[in-house]
């Protein structure tokens, strides 16, 4: 247990007590996704109340959060001879390079000031992106059929990412199937290719339709949205001709049948 204090003197010269600032585990290791979570325990041994400034010297572009009780705060009002736990998280900055960082933290009260010194083990960082290799999320199809589409995953992060997923969601009726349909681990900057099949269904409206695929494990995910617009077949498009001028031919059947009565 790291820990730093003080002993505070009364008017007359005698020690009163000992302030003392203290924490449970000093070094920490995460992501610069997670915050680094820190237990420490402030004791007030000065004889008197104190009002404690809390601050961490980070390093450029992290944060630093300190919480009593689960609310955020900048400092506390601490009474003679009492303990008060502070939660203390340090969140690194997204671009922090993996390595060991140390980081003072301090109470300052008007009579001490009391510093302990954290390490935060910076691992590395997960990212993950989903695209196609020219950039464009929209296409179009004729209904009935199906679409290949060629995408791209690549890992964005500082740390290789294992068992990465391929998923789609879909308009109703709608399918879609990867090819293939996982990746086993992706270094990171690495970029691998792979094909989402869609298929649309037979009578399919006309009109834009959205569906997002989605690539994903435990430490990351991506979702690119794709826009595709279906077309009626030429088939289609004959038959309906085909069936107006039938009804038409009707229509004129009739009135000329009926219509002199």
């Amino acid at each position: 247990m790291a820990s730093f204090s003080t002993t505070a003197y009364g008017q007359a010269g005698k020690p009163k007590g000992k302030s003392t600032f203290t924490v449970r585990l000093m070094n920490l290791e995460s992501s610069t996704k997670e915050p680094f979570r820190y237990s420490a325990s402030l004791k007030n041994g000065s004889g008197r109340t104190e009002i404690y400034a809390l601050g961490a010297m980070a390093p450029a572009g992290w944060t630093s959060i300190f919480r009593v009780d689960g609310s955020q705060v900048a400092g506390l009002r601490l009474d003679s001879g009492l303990t008060q736990e502070i939660s203390v998280e340090l969140t690194a900055a997204p671009a922090t390079q993996p390595g060991k960082y140390k980081v003072p933290v301090m109470a300052v009260g008007e009579n001490d000031t009391l510093r302990l010194e954290l390490e935060a083990v910076v691992k590395g960082n997960y990212g993950l992106e989903l695209s196609t290799p020219t950039g464009r999320l929209s296409d179009d199809i004729t209904e009935g059929s199906k679409k290949r589409i060629e995408m791209t995953v690549k890992n964005t992060g500082s740390l290789p990412l294992e068992g990465v997923e391929l998923s789609a969601q879909a308009p109703v009726n709608w399918s879609a199937t990867f090819e293939p349909s996982k990746i086993e681990r992706l270094e990171p900057g690495q970029t691998k290719t792979l094909t989402a099949i869609l298929n649309v269904p037979d009578k399919t409206i006309a009109g834009d339709y959205v569906t997002n695929f989605t690539a994903r494990n435990d430490a990351a995910n991506s979702t690119a949205t794709f826009r595709m617009t279906v077309k009626t077949s030429l088939l289609s498009g004959w038959l309906g001709i085909l069936v107006i001028l039938l009804s038409l031919g009707i229509v004129y059947y009739l009135i000329r049948k009926y219509g002199r009565r």
